[in-house]
């Protein structure tokens, strides 16, 4: 086997109420492909950030490089020949390849830039991966898939000796997708080591020699890929105990409120669907595949190409998330400082912002602000003295109860829950879906987008899963589990 580049032992990352990763193990060979598999929240993003020297480990962790411990940080990463290339592209579009690949490291002589030599080198590697590119080809004229070959480039010119490639393929075609796989082999081939993150199980598959399973932030194990399915991964992947999923009351439901039929913009194709009086409609799907983009969609956030909206049978033309608001649809952003709050306004005025586009009063009274404020306050159980504090003052779990307030002052019929527990803690987790479930005894339907499987399992009546834009199946409320759900995520064999 060949030599052992980076080792990292016991590493453990800790955030503010989170503890994003505990005890993981990992190792690396030259010339090995070590993929990293696990859902939405595992811990992979983290990790990589640590290898890459973005974050800092807890204290008892120890990473080895080359057989020497290092305290990693961005530079001294770059400078040891780590080099991540991330799911987002980080070029120059109005710049050459060349001048990509070179930017803040050029040649130069006496002062000079040696663009020929430079342009050289480029032109080496760029033949070397088997590419039409040219070096001056302008990268903004590229697609997706040649620009991440530029990256690659970029780590072969200056001799890198890790790549961590985290979820490359993302937006990619078919034949941009075979292409990338085959230069990873080429890249494994000159003895370099690879970390590649991928929810894609057949992509897993055909390059990984090794793959180690992240779950929870804990470190589930690392297999030869001959040694381990697609079955069995997926099971790894999602084994939990049975204390984490949370057990809600079910209704029986109502009236069809809301309808989709072939929905289409916003980077998700030909969507349908149907939500009822008293269920939640879970949606779920990896990282990228389209969630979020739909329920922008849906709101009238993006434009529509093609498809019908109905609410309560009527047809709708959503120009704007006004309109979506005047037909009773709340949307509870998955951000809610930057797109629920006004954090530097008070909680009186975040309230009642939402319920301006249904009253015709240009303004309300601070006092009448006051009032409907400290109203919800009491309903929700809001941790604060009165609606006069401000919403960045107070705990993620407490804001995330103001967004609900100020939804829930519109009278609304309809919820968009988008990532409705995103961090925060157990206690306000379990208070925010007691909330939902008061909502679903009150005759409203829910929709829920959520990358926390428990979450999808315990919380959904039904749930659509997409991938890469598209509905690919429902899970009708018996079949709900999550094997069942990630099946679909990843396009895994069935268990």
């Amino acid at each position: 086997m060949a030599a052992e580049i980076l080792k990292l032992d016991n590493i453990s990352k800790t955030f503010p109420g989170v503890r994003a990763l505990n005890g993981i193990q990992f190792s690396l060979h030259s010339g090995e492909v070590h993929c990293i598999c696990g859902e939405n929240g595992a811990g992979k993003s983290t990790l990589i950030k640590i290898i890459s020297g973005a974050y800092q480990p807890d204290e008892g962790g120890n990473i080895i490089y080359e057989g020497k411990p290092v305290h990693l940080d961005p530079f001294l990463a770059m400078k040891l020949g780590i080099q991540t290339i991330y799911q987002e592209h980080t070029i120059f579009g109005p710049l050459s390849i060349t001048e990509n690949i070179f930017a803040g490291m050029e040649i130069t002589k006496n002062g000079i830039m040696q663009k020929a030599e430079m342009t050289k080198k480029t032109k080496e590697v760029l033949e070397y991966l088997h590419t039409n590119l040219n070096p001056d080809d302008l990268v903004e004229n590229l697609s997706s898939g040649e620009q991440k070959i530029v990256e690659f480039a970029k780590a072969l010119v200056f001799d890198r000796k890790v790549i961590i490639l985290d979820e490359p393929t993302a937006s990619f075609s078919v034949s941009e997708i075979d292409n990338l796989l085959e230069i990873v082999n080429k890249i494994k081939a000159r003895g370099i080591g690879i970390i590649y993150i991928s929810h894609h199980l057949d992509e897993v598959f055909k390059i990984a020699d090794r793959i180690t399973v992240l779950r929870d932030g804990q470190y589930i194990k690392t297999v030869d890929r001959d040694a381990t399915d697609e079955p069995q991964l997926i099971r790894d992947m999602v084994g939990r105990d049975a204390s984490a999923f949370y057990n809600r009351e079910h209704f029986t439901p109502g009236e069809t409120v809301l309808e989709v039929k072939n929905l289409t913009g916003n980077g998700v194709y030909d969507i349908s669907f149907e939500v009822k009086r008293g269920e939640i409609l879970g949606f779920s799907g990896m990282v990228g595949s389209g969630r979020s983009e739909l329920m922008t969609l849906l709101v009238g956030g993006a434009e529509k190409l093609n498809g019908e909206v109905y609410i309560m049978g009527e047809k709708v033309d959503f120009k704007s998330p006004k309109d979506a608001i005047k037909h009773k649809i709340c949307y509870i952003t998955e951000d809610r400082q930057h797109t629920g709050l006004f954090l530097i306004h008070t909680i009186a005025r975040n309230t009642i912002i939402a319920n301006m586009v249904n009253t015709k009063k240009p303004t309300i009274m601070p006092k009448e602000e006051e009032k409907v404020g400290d109203e919800y306050i009491k309903k929700l159980g809001t941790k604060a003295p009165n609606a006069g504090v401000l919403a960045g003052n107070l705990s993620g779990g407490n804001q995330q109860k103001v967004v609900l307030a100020k939804w829930f002052n519109t009278n609304g019929e309809i919820f968009i829950f988008d990532e409705p527990t995103r961090g925060i803690d157990v206690g306000a987790k379990q208070e925010i879906y007691q909330i939902m479930v008061d909502l679903l005894r009150q005759g409203k339907a829910i929709i829920m987008v959520s990358s926390d499987m428990p979450e999808v399992v315990s919380m959904s009546d039904r749930v659509m899963v997409m991938k890469d834009g598209r509905q690919v199946g429902e899970v009708s409320k018996n079949e709900v589990s999550e094997e069942n759900i990630l099946e679909l995520s990843i396009g895994g064999a069935k268990i």
